[in-house]
C-alpha cells in the first residue's frame, strides 16, 4: 500500500512554501537537474526501458527523459520551456578542423558552440562575437528579441496540459540568465579583465542582456504566469573555493539588475523564483535573498563552507534548498551503491525537517555515472525521505 498522502503538485508547493509534506518531493529533468544522453542510455538499459533519445539542451548534451523513467524514480517534477526567436533554426553544422570533425552551434546571441566528435560530451564556446567590441559595438550589436512572439507559440497550451491533466508541479525552463551570456559574448578572460578597467563597458552590456530577459518575461509571463509553480533562472557567481569575480562588481554592477529582474517576475506572478549558481555561493545568499529569490540550486555541498547542516540551521527557515542530495563529485559517480545510499540518507537526515527542500543531484547527472548508482540515488530519496 502506497504510503504517499499528497499528488506531486501538492507535495512541492508544500515543501517549497517551508511545510512538511509526506515525503521530500524529487526532481530530474531540468537543465541543471537533469542527465547527461550517456547516462540515460545505460540507465535505460539497466532498467530495461525503451525510449528514443532526444536531446533537450545541446550544450549539455542532455537528455530529455521519459515519462516513464520519471515514474519509475517518483519524480514529482514537469518542466515546460519557451522556444526560440522567428527564424532562428539552431542547426548543429559540422566542420573538420585540425583534422578533427568538430560539431558546431551558433546560438541566438551570436556565440558559438562546439563539439568533437570523437569525444562528444559537451559543447564548449568556440567564438566570443564581442571578443573585440566597443561599447558602440555594443550598441549597435543586433541582439535577439526577448519578445518575440514566436519563442511562446503553444505555451500556454502545454503549460495547461501539464497543469489540468497531471499531478506534476509545472516549472520552467532555464531563463533570466543576464551575467553568464555576457561573457559568453565576451570571452571569460576578456570579461573578466573588463569588471577591473572597464566597468562602464559592463554596464552596458548587462543593460543589454537584462532588457533581453525583461521583454522575455513580459510575454512569458502573459502567457503561463498563472499555471508555473517554480520560475528558474541563474547565473553562476562562484566557484569550488568562492566568488568568481569580486563580491564589490556583484554587488554594485550585477546585482542591482538581477534584482530589478526578480522584482518584476515577483510583481506578476506567485510562482516561486528558483536562482541557480553552482560552488561556494554561501557568502552571497544573503544577497540572492534580498533580490527576492526563493530557492537556492544546485547547492554544491562539496564546495567550500556549502556543508549541509550550516545551510539548513543558518538559512532553512528562509531559502528552499533544491538539490544537495549527494556529493556529484566524489561519491556519485564512483562510490559502491550502499555508500551512495548512506550518503543520501545522511543528507536527508539534515534537509528534511521543517520541509523547504526538494530532492535533486548537485547539478545535472553527468556521463559516467554507473545506472546502478543513479537508482541507488533516487530509490534512496524515494525509501528515506517520507516524514512518517
Amino acid at each position: 500500500m502506497s504510503r504517499e498522502q499528497m499528488t506531486s503538485r501538492a507535495r512541492v508547493l508544500k515543501s517549497i512554501s517551508h511545510e512538511e509534506p509526506d515525503r521530500v518531493p524529487i526532481d530530474l529533468g531540468g537543465n541543471q537537474t537533469g542527465i547527461h544522453k550517456f547516462a540515460y542510455r545505460n540507465l535505460l538499459d539497466h532498467l530495461g526501458i525503451h525510449d528514443e533519445l532526444t536531446i533537450m539542451d545541446a550544450v549539455q548534451q542532455l537528455a530529455k527523459p521519459c515519462e516513464k523513467l520519471l515514474e519509475r524514480l517518483h519524480v514529482d517534477t514537469r518542466y515546460i520551456a519557451a522556444g526560440a526567436g522567428a527564424g532562428f533554426e539552431g542547426s548543429i553544422v559540422s566542420r573538420t578542423r585540425e583534422g578533427r570533425v568538430w560539431h558546431n552551434l551558433t546560438d541566438e546571441f551570436g556565440v558559438t558552440w562546439s563539439m568533437p566528435d570523437d569525444e562528444p560530451f559537451f559543447m564548449d564556446i568556440s567564438h566570443h562575437p564581442l571578443a573585440q567590441a566597443t561599447r558602440q559595438d555594443v550598441r549597435d550589436y543586433p541582439f535577439p528579441k526577448g519578445d518575440d512572439p514566436a519563442r511562446f507559440a503553444g505555451l500556454r497550451e502545454r503549460a495547461l496540459t501539464l497543469r489540468n491533466e497531471t499531478p506534476y508541479a509545472v516549472v520552467s525552463g532555464i531563463s533570466g540568465v543576464v551575467y553568464e551570456i555576457c561573457w559568453y559574448l565576451r570571452g571569460l578572460q576578456q570579461w573578466l579583465t573588463d569588471t577591473v578597467t572597464e566597468p562602464e563597458f559592463c554596464e552596458s552590456l548587462l543593460d543589454c542582456t537584462l532588457k533581453f530577459w525583461l521583454d522575455w518575461f513580459r510575454l512569458f509571463l502573459d502567457e503561463v504566469g498563472d499555471l508555473v509553480d517554480v520560475i528558474m533562472i541563474g547565473d553562476d557567481i562562484a566557484g569550488q573555493t568562492g566568488p568568481l569575480f569580486r563580491p564589490d562588481f556583484y554587488r554594485q554592477i550585477v546585482k542591482p539588475r538581477q534584482k530589478q529582474l526578480v522584482q518584476y517576475i515577483r510583481s506578476r506572478t506567485t510562482a516561486k523564483i528558483w536562482y541557480h549558481t553552482c560552488g561556494s555561493c554561501v557568502n552571497f545568499i544573503p544577497d540572492l535573498l534580498d533580490n527576492g529569490i526563493h530557492i537556492l540550486n544546485p547547492v554544491q555541498i562539496s564546495a567550500k563552507d556549502m556543508d549541509p547542516p550550516t545551510l539548513k540551521s543558518r538559512y532553512g527557515n528562509r531559502l528552499v534548498f533544491w538539490g544537495g542530495g549527494i556529493d556529484a563529485q566524489h561519491v556519485l559517480p564512483s562510490a559502491h551503491p550502499t555508500e551512495v545510499r548512506d550518503h543520501v540518507h545522511r543528507n536527508l537526515e539534515v534537509w528534511k525537517p521543517g520541509g523547504g527542500y526538494v530532492f535533486n543531484n548537485v547539478h545535472n547527472i553527468q556521463a559516467d555515472v554507473p545506472p546502478e548508482n543513479i537508482v541507488a540515488f533516487y530509490d534512496a530519496a524515494y525509501e528515506f525521505g517520507f516524514y512518517a
